[in-house]
């Protein structure tokens, strides 16, 4: 139990394929609410309290490990992309290949409502996890009530890119050794923090040196890199969606820029935006009480 609300043990089931981890907040009787995750990041990034607030608000919530992160199936047999390759090859206005898509992680994601028997939930994702959510809503759209795109993009290549820091830290390996692995974390999340929202380094330490023992698997993060850049730009499929949909952003994300958020308000037909003002490329405690009461209004009204 966190706080009152009834937390399951972490469980594998097999999904698409593949054998995907994720644990649940609240009734399991309550309206599912799934969050996906963005690039690299594993179930527990998700805060557990911010879990037990969407809990409360009448939710079952779920989280899981994508594939190729976390305990979920990894795909090391697949190798490492050359991420400086394709991003070149791509400026060139080539397209390019990788060992899956986003369409593919979207299609674990409803493999695993299938798993649980949900036939349909609410789905919020960040960053990444926006990307796939917005897949979800196209290729799949009986399977999500509303959709709610956090920090995230169309994938549209004309739009502004991240700062020359923000796009150091997304092509940078990560240390492996341990506390090298932990100091590079706080140095992330002061560079994408946003100016209204200063970090708790002590607890981002905690939180990362948790994530490094549960699993760390650098070559998963370059994987998911790649099914980003191979995905191409989402617009006009996005201009189809008639799903209720919500845009939350940062102002002063550095990472993928307050404008990919007006973007895909901009795209999907009827979608409503919410602010946060100050906020980065994170989801800092003082902004949840904002966000977590925008995906509650947003599910209740639609």
């Amino acid at each position: 139990m966190e706080n009152g609300i009834r937390r399951s043990p972490e469980t594998t089931v097999k999904a698409n394929g593949i054998d995907i981890v994720y644990d649940t907040f609240g009734d399991p009787h309550a309206t599912p609410l799934l969050l996906v995750n963005g690039l690299g990041y594993q179930l527990t990034h998700w805060d557990d309290e911010f879990c037990g607030q969407l809990a409360q608000r009448g939710y079952r919530v779920i989280r899981f490990d994508n594939r190729d992160v976390g305990l979920s199936t990894d795909f090391n047999e697949k190798g490492i992309p050359n991420l400086g390759t394709m991003t070149a090859a791509l400026m060139k206005g080539e397209s390019v290949e990788a060992p899956y898509h986003l369409k593919d992680m979207a299609n674990d994601a409803v493999g695993l409502l299938d798993a649980l028997q949900i036939e349909a939930a609410h789905i919020v994702g960040m960053s990444m996890g926006g990307m796939i959510t917005q897949m979800i809503a196209i290729h799949h759209p009986a399977r999500a009530l509303t959709i709610t795109s956090v920090m995230s993009t169309t994938g549209d290549p004309t739009l502004p890119p991240p700062t020359p820091a923000a796009m150091e830290i997304l092509m940078t390996p990560a240390p492996s050794e341990r506390e090298a692995n932990i100091q590079r974390s706080v140095k992330v999340a002061q560079i994408l923090a946003g100016p209204g929202y200063p970090i708790n380094e002590e607890q981002i330490r905690i939180r990362a040196a948790k994530v490094f023992d549960r699993k760390f698997n650098p070559a998963g993060y370059a994987r998911q890199y790649a099914a980003i850049l191979a995905s191409g730009d989402r617009t006009e499929q996005l201009r189809c969606l008639t799903i209720p949909t919500l845009i939350i952003h940062g102002d002063g994300d550095p990472l993928v820029p307050y404008a990919a958020g007006l973007a895909t308000l901009k795209a999907i037909p009827g979608a409503k935006m919410e602010t946060i003002k100050g906020m980065g490329h994170d989801l800092p405690p003082e902004a949840w009480k904002q966000i977590i009461n925008a995906i509650a209004v947003h599910a209740v009204q639609s």
